[in-house]
């Protein structure tokens, strides 16, 4: 036990699973794809597997640490949000409550996957009593809004996301509601970097599938582009504040993006950090 288990959610941007798996591989102690057996997405539409993906994922996984983990995650009686909460815990179940808990999406890209293992690692402490120590590991988000000719939009400040825990009690997405504990560690979200289609079929699928206006989001992410982007705010699918503003960088791939941001100017500050972790202590010390 106390081991690395990372586990990947499998639908219909399963291509990018190519980018995510292997940012993540070396560290992992091992790999769980949590695909559905019948192939439906949490709002119960259907969605094909091309067979050369699976030879991919054999030909890759040289030290045999992936394996594939099939079951119904689609219950009709659920919303999108309540079959995605039901896939995580099934997920984690599997993957074995006394090691690390990480779970992440096909379009999520790990920048220095071994730096948050050891962030994790530092703090095994919490795999002893799982169930009474609850606690969530949060880094930041930089998320992917648009592509261009050249490069890549982006929204210009990091948002924290939970990435891994020691009892998977998940509410909401991978969300607990107890103690966080944050990370300096950055991951790429392909959130909206995609086409227009593409967009689409996300915004029907997701767990926020029940709270996003597709028509009204889309009507301003084709008008923005790296000439105009600067004219407009508030970019966010849900409440559009949160993402204030955006920001360019050069880049036609995920390497040649992650290569030219400057991490180190988005990368939260250490009493930043320290703030927040107080904070999540104090919140939490009678509870």
């Amino acid at each position: 036990m106390k081991e690395i288990q990372v586990g990947f959610l499998m639908s219909y941007d399963y291509e990018l699973l190519k980018i995510s798996i292997p940012l993540v591989y070396e560290e992992a102690d091992h790999i769980t794809i949590a695909l559905d057996k019948n192939l439906n997405t949490w709002s119960g539409s259907k969605f094909e597997v091309k067979p050369e993906f699976f030879l991919w994922l054999e030909s890759f996984d040289k030290d045999n640490k992936i394996s594939i983990f099939r079951d119904d995650f689609y219950n009709p009686n659920f919303n999108a949000m309540e079959n995605e909460v039901l896939e995580r815990k099934m997920l984690a179940a599997k993957m074995g409550i006394g090691n690390w808990l990480i779970q992440l999406d096909s379009d999520e890209y790990f920048v220095n996957f071994k730096k948050f293992t050891e962030e994790l690692k530092v703090r095994n402490k919490y795999l002893n009593d799982p169930e009474k120590d609850q606690i969530q590991i949060a880094g930041y988000y930089i998320n992917l809004y648009k592509y261009t000719d050249a490069g890549v939009l982006y929204v210009s400040k990091p948002r924290n996301q939970k990435f891994a825990t020691n009892y998977p009690a998940y509410k909401t997405g991978r969300n607990t509601k107890k103690r966080v504990i944050y990370v300096p560690s950055i991951v790429l979200h392909e959130c909206l970097s995609r086409t227009e289609e593409e967009i689409r079929t996300k915004f029907n699928n997701w767990g926020h599938s029940h709270q996003v206006n597709t028509n009204s989001f889309l009507e301003k992410w084709r008008k923005v582009d790296k000439s105009n982007y600067k004219e407009f705010e508030d970019f966010f699918y849900l409440e559009p504040e949160k993402w204030k503003k955006l920001n360019y960088v050069e880049g036609k791939t995920i390497a040649a993006i992650s290569e030219n941001l400057n991490y180190r100017k988005l990368r939260p500050s250490k009493p930043f950090i320290f703030s927040k972790n107080f904070g999540q202590w104090f919140k939490f010390l009678f509870k």
